[in-house]
């Protein structure tokens, strides 16, 4: 690990100006920023730690949401009563994360903001353009077991890993920051991270000088909330296919329904015309089939990743025949 230096912030406005400084990084839970600093995949200059600023609360909203805070730790919203209940799906998809001692320490902000674990990425001697843009994707022509098989190009084909943004992008949550002079900002976050295209260094729309605050939940939608992970081994992995699903159904009728997956994409992946497929339609094999189908328009395999085509296609029939049979 190289030196750096450190300081502690005094408010979110000061870790703003602080963190767009560069080489500068802010660190919370660091449960993923100091791996990469141990491997010198990262090697910033100047780390702006955050952790003693007053961002740990879960809060309701007027309108019947929860508004939580970028330093509220996984463990803490994953038992949140309010989370437990009203918004099931979030508190699953955090529990299927990492393991309970990272959970203590991993926050909210950090967990939307963790890097991708392919592991060319990972490996400073391999070609990666997201660590070091122009020099190749290695994974491409490489072992891609894990990899994307939606929305990648040519320059990447890495995968994002969180479990909570699969939720939260059901759950149109907003993502709040601050910046430097104190002006806010309103991210959906649908597109706060980014699609690789030509740029796959640049993963979130977030701009120099600017700090995640808090995470907006709007009021619970109707419906079952289930969230499905398949993976390798039963604990402490990455998804190869994960579904945050949001149905509603009654009677062999389903009314609405949100699917939102994981493993498939560099960021967490929706798709209308799958949920559109869905909505006031029977709740059968056919129409299952109709919403694989949409979810999976253009999806491409890159050798040792194929088989998670038909294993997208068989958790999304599994998915939807719990919920509706729920």
């Amino acid at each position: 690990m190289k030196a750096f230096d450190y300081q502690r912030a005094s408010s979110p406005t000061h870790a703003a100006a602080a963190s767009a400084k560069p080489g500068a990084r802010i660190i919370a839970g660091g449960t993923n920023l100091l791996d990469l600093m141990k491997l010198q995949v990262e090697t910033p200059e100047h780390l702006v730690d955050i952790n003693r600023l007053p961002l740990d609360k879960i809060e309701e909203t007027p309108d019947g949401g929860l508004r939580v805070g970028a330093m509220v730790r996984n463990s803490d919203l994953a038992a949140d009563p309010r989370v437990r209940q009203h918004y099931g799906v979030l508190s699953r998809a955090l529990l299927a994360g990492a393991s309970a001692q990272l959970r203590n320490k991993a926050t909210t902000g950090g967990n939307l903001l963790q890097r991708t674990r392919c592991y060319y990425f990972y490996d400073v001697t391999k070609p990666c353009n997201k660590r070091e843009p122009g020099s190749g994707c290695s994974a491409l022509a490489g072992f891609n077991r894990i990899h994307a098989i939606l929305g990648a190009s040519d320059h990447c084909i890495a995968t994002h890993p969180s479990d909570m943004a699969v939720a939260m992008r059901a759950l149109d949550a907003t993502v709040e920051t601050v910046d430097a002079n104190g002006a806010t900002r309103d991210i959906p976050i649908a597109t706060f991270h980014r699609l690789p295209g030509d740029t796959p260094q640049i993963e979130t729309t977030l701009r120099a000088g600017e700090m995640i605050t808090a995470v907006t939940l709007p009021p619970p939608p109707p419906g079952v909330q289930i969230y499905r992970k398949v993976r390798d081994r039963a604990s402490y992995a990455f998804a190869l296919v994960s579904v945050a699903a949001i149905v509603d159904a009654a009677g062999g009728h389903i009314r609405s329904a949100r699917l939102a997956f994981g493993g498939l994409a560099h960021k967490p992946w929706r798709v209308p015309a799958a949920e559109q497929s869905l909505a006031d339609s029977p709740a059968n094999a056919t129409t299952f089939d109709a919403a694989s189908t949409a979810v999976l328009d253009r999806a491409r395999g890159y050798g040792s990743n194929d088989f998670k085509i038909p294993l997208t296609r068989r958790t999304i029939h599994a998915v939807l025949t719990q919920a509706t049979r729920a």
